[in-house]
């Protein structure tokens, strides 16, 4: 098998996309699976690879620190008929994803495609809602072509079949670092001397600091906690974005925000938090819900999205309406304030993550590839 791959964001670019898919080429790596990945120029340095072709690009509009890509099609063309791919994989419906699926599509190659964000859940943070039709019916029209289109949680499944994007839907789950996300990383003391916190509790929220995640939502719910409990806590804020610099400026009391974080730092600070706080309401999985949950970390979620499929409320955390402050600020009250039920959580929440693996993940994922690639065969035979 051979796979080519188009995707608008790759590693060292910091989202979740990026991330997964930098998992899966590690994985392909692995196991010697022969790919070719095309994707943007990064706004970073990174190490010219063979099997990575990065292509010129521009910033995006609404978030420049992504890029759009201005693909040669030439250039393209001549590497697709060099490498010969028997599968190609599209991961985003954007210049990238065009041009592989008029490839695909002109070379009888079988297509899969992998969703990965639900941007019609992004518009109304951008007041665009009037798109909202056409982002959808554009989806059904860009899928329309492939054999299979994977996606992350059950709820991202419900929601594509319901707008007919496709009907050949598979769920391509996600995996955690066990042995990097560990409740062994825990270091309370070390934590609050390094960031120069003096308050007992201390939340976590880790992500984007973008409006689609509702981090006004996490600033909100710690604000509005009943005082004998704020007094006594403190708010870390992990990631960058586009709002990270107007916000951080604030300076707003008892909060602290580090900026982009990842490895033993990151883990260090999951395992050494007291409760996990993530309003977003449009992801499609949660890779981080999952490495809070991994670390031994309670979570207080939003009901909705791949969020909801994470959570078990009262076993690993609690759930909340989306948006609703008060329930927000009620359940993480309630966690801070007792201490045997966080622990009992915290025990709750390793058992669970650890049943997420990457290597199961991906085995199944090349297994269902394998399959497709073999369906065409039998039916062009």
């Amino acid at each position: 098998m051979r796979i080519a791959i188009f995707s608008d964001t790759y590693a060292p670019e910091i989202n979740g996309v990026a991330r997964t898919l930098k998992r899966y080429t590690d994985y392909l790596d692995k196991m010697k699976i022969e790919y070719k990945l095309f994707v943007p120029e990064s706004s970073y340095q990174v190490p010219a690879v063979s099997h990575v072709q990065r292509l010129t690009s521009i910033p995006f509009l609404l978030y420049p620190e992504c890029r759009i890509a201005l693909p040669n099609p030439l250039h393209l063309k001549q590497t697709l008929d060099e490498f010969n791919p028997t599968l190609i994989h599209i991961a985003t419906p954007f210049n990238l994803g065009l041009y592989g699926l008029h490839y695909g599509k002109k070379h009888n190659i079988p297509m899969i495609a992998s969703y990965h964000t639900h941007f019609d859940d992004y518009l109304s943070y951008y007041h665009l809602t009037f798109l909202e039709k056409w982002v959808w019916k554009y989806m059904s029209w860009f899928h329309r072509s492939f054999e299979k289109v994977y996606v992350p949680s059950n709820s991202t499944k419900e929601k594509l079949l319901s707008n007919k994007v496709h009907d050949q839907i598979e769920i391509w789950g996600r995996g955690v670092n066990h042995e990097m996300f560990s409740p062994t990383k825990r270091s309370k003391e070390q934590l609050k001397k390094k960031f120069h916190i003096k308050e007992k509790n201390i939340l976590l929220y880790v992500g984007r600091i973008a409006p689609e995640k509702d981090i006004d939502i996490v600033l909100k719910t710690f604000q509005s906690l009943p005082e004998s409990v704020n007094k006594d806590s403190h708010l870390i804020i992990v990631g960058d974005g586009p709002q990270f610099r107007s916000l951080a400026e604030q300076k707003l009391t008892n909060i602290t925000w580090t900026g982009f974080m990842e490895g033993e730092p990151l883990a260090e600070i999951y395992a050494s938090s007291d409760v996990f706080v993530f309003p977003s309401p449009t992801e499609t999985f949660g890779n981080v819900v999952l490495e809070a949950l991994a670390s031994g970390l309670p979570v207080i979620g939003a009901n909705s999205g791949g969020v909801q499929h994470l959570i078990t409320n009262g076993k690993t955390g609690f759930l909340c309406e989306p948006k609703n402050v008060n329930q927000f600020v009620q359940q993480t009250s309630f966690l801070l304030e007792n201490e045997s039920l966080r622990t009992a959580c915290s025990k709750e929440a390793r058992e669970f993550a650890l049943t997420f693996s990457w290597d199961d993940i991906f085995q199944e994922l090349i297994k269902s590839l394998e399959v497709v690639v073999k369906e065409r065969v039998r039916i062009s035979a």
